[in-house]
């Protein structure tokens, strides 16, 4: 399960593009906690404080205790809009979390056990199609990450959603179809390699070929 992170919060007094410019002069960044049945509360938080976290690779994907007043709410990062040009953030939103909440979040994916898989021994190649995984999680249950085992699998093989064993508390939020995460695919050099050979082969039947009705032609010539 991902790790709680902390970010320290104040309310915002003020709202409007006006007021948030301002704060953003200021190294804060504008950002609202809504959902759960609540009014959304409009709050600020320091632009490194939060930059840290996001550089984490698990910003996204991890509950976050914001600290508002001496109240802690328990959150979900669901958006932070970004500069068009610096990239910086300039607003977050943040989903508030109950006890028994069920959320959708994308967990990303490590393989493991390649040095089993014959098709790689080989020299295939795994050609990952999707680097995350799209669940439903409970709030309290979020995997920071997803193993997939590919012991035994060969160059040819596919690996489906439905192989993937997840942990308690997770679903797939997509159940309308068995959707392919990964498939083992023969090198490029293999397959020019191979290639190659076909063509070495189709040369030397056609030299044959030729050989022969030489040959053939060669033999009338001399009858004649």
């Amino acid at each position: 399960m991902s790790d709680a992170l902390t970010l320290p919060a104040e309310a915002r007094e003020r709202a409007g593009k006006g007021a948030s410019r301002a704060l953003r002069r200021e190294g804060r960044i504008p950002a609202v906690i809504y959902g759960g049945k609540e009014e959304p509360t409009t709050i600020h938080i320091e632009e490194k404080e939060l930059v840290r976290q996001m550089m984490t690779g698990q910003f996204m994907n991890s509950i976050v205790n914001i600290d508002v007043n001496g109240k802690s709410v328990r959150t979900l990062p669901k958006d932070v809009a970004l500069h068009p040009v610096t990239d910086r953030p300039t607003h977050v939103d943040f989903l508030r979390l109950s006890k028994d909440a069920k959320i959708e979040v994308a967990i990303p994916v490590i393989f493991t056990n390649e040095e089993e898989s014959p098709g790689l021994k080989k020299g295939g190649v795994l050609n990952v199609v999707r680097h995350e995984l799209d669940l439903v999680c409970e709030s309290d249950k979020i995997p920071s990450e997803i193993e997939i085992d590919v012991t035994g699998k060969e160059v040819g093989d596919s690996i489906h959603i439905s192989e993937v064993k997840l942990p308690a508390g997770s679903e797939s939020a997509i159940t309308d179809r068995d959707y392919t995460i990964a498939t083992l695919v023969a090198p490029s050099a293999l397959k020019k390699s191979e290639s190659a050979e076909g063509e070495e082969d189709e040369g030397e039947e056609t030299e044959a070929t030729e050989g022969g009705e030489e040959a053939a032609e060669g033999g009338e010539d001399s009858g004649e």
